[in-house]
């Protein structure tokens, strides 16, 4: 094995700061398990000329959120180009787009649950659709933002008309699909394995999925064999339909009542930290971490 300078690109300036500060620790360790130099980068936005001092050979993208995984740090690379792991320009800019993404997802055949877009100040007016619904930031990841709407509720959430909301003006009014929670990973074009996310609360939301205790996952979901199929299928699909690259993670919502297999969204920087999903999912399928992550840079190209 020839020894490569690898930059970790880690932390940034969005919501899921603490978040890609793990995962990125986490990528750097795994780096130098492999016997690799690695140079960590808090990125901030003068992230260009942080990339060119470093000088690296590859860099691996932990950043999670806004500008580390919407296109903007990829297109930054591409003019520098450093190769680099994950979604290239469009797919990251489109996975992160909740409204476009789904019109990717619905052309590519996929079942996505009713929605409407419309600004924060409207949506806090009066229901913009009939309860239960799922209020979603459009440019936010990890669940950020995420407001539930349940039966019966007089009005919508007074925090979207507030000064305190800080997740952008636009939002989408989701219908909420009961029933299960599923999630699979997707490797090149390999989906990896379905699992079940346990939880108390009726989202997997920011704090169900960081927060300890917050949930349990059950590897492999205990499902049917059709059923995983489809689920290990429609992750396959999305992740193509993006056009994503290395590694991407896709969440669904399954009503046993209906048989209806909902795609939430895709995840193009899925997190790398101890609880992290394609990391566990990797795992079951026999692939240590150290072994994904040696997958990842043997993976990085410029452009993607």
């Amino acid at each position: 094995m020839t020894k490569k300078r690898i930059a970790i690109l880690l932390g940034g300036w969005s919501s899921e700061r603490p978040v890609s500060l793990v995962s990125g620790a986490a990528c750097a360790d795994a780096v130098r398990r492999l016997g690799h130099e690695a140079i960590e980068i808090d990125a901030t936005p003068d992230v260009y000329n942080q990339i060119k001092t470093a000088q690296p050979e590859v860099v691996v993208n932990a950043l999670h959120g806004p500008w580390g995984e919407d296109g903007h740090v990829q297109a930054v690379m591409n003019l520098l180009g450093v190769p680099y792991t994950h979604s290239g320009v469009l797919a990251s800019s489109l996975a992160l787009d909740k409204a476009r993404a789904k019109s990717v997802f619905r052309d590519a055949g996929l079942d996505v649950a009713h929605h409407v877009v419309t600004d924060r100040f409207t949506a806090a007016k009066d229901h913009v659709m009939a309860p239960p619904y799922v209020v979603k930031p459009i440019y936010e990841g990890s669940s950020v933002g995420v407001l539930i709407v349940r039966e019966g509720e007089n009005r919508p959430p007074v925090i979207l008309g507030e000064s305190a909301w800080t997740h952008g003006d636009l939002v989408m009014i989701e219908q909420f699909i009961p029933g299960r929670e599923f999630t699979v990973a997707v490797r090149g074009e390999e989906a990896l394995a379905v699992t079940e996310i346990l939880s108390g609360r009726e989202v997997y939301d920011f704090e169900a999925k960081y927060g300890p205790g917050g949930s349990s996952h059950v590897l492999p979901a205990p499902i049917d064999a059709a059923l995983e199929k489809r689920a290990l299928d429609a992750s396959a699909k999305a992740h193509a339909a993006l056009g994503c690259r290395g590694v991407s993670r896709s969440d669904f919502r399954y009503d046993p009542k209906t048989d209806r297999l909902v795609i939430l969204e895709t995840n193009t920087q899925p997190g790398m930290t101890p609880t992290s999903l394609v990391p566990e999912q990797a795992a079951h399928r026999g692939i240590s971490f150290d072994a994904l992550v040696a997958w990842m840079i043997e993976d990085a190209s410029c452009p993607r």
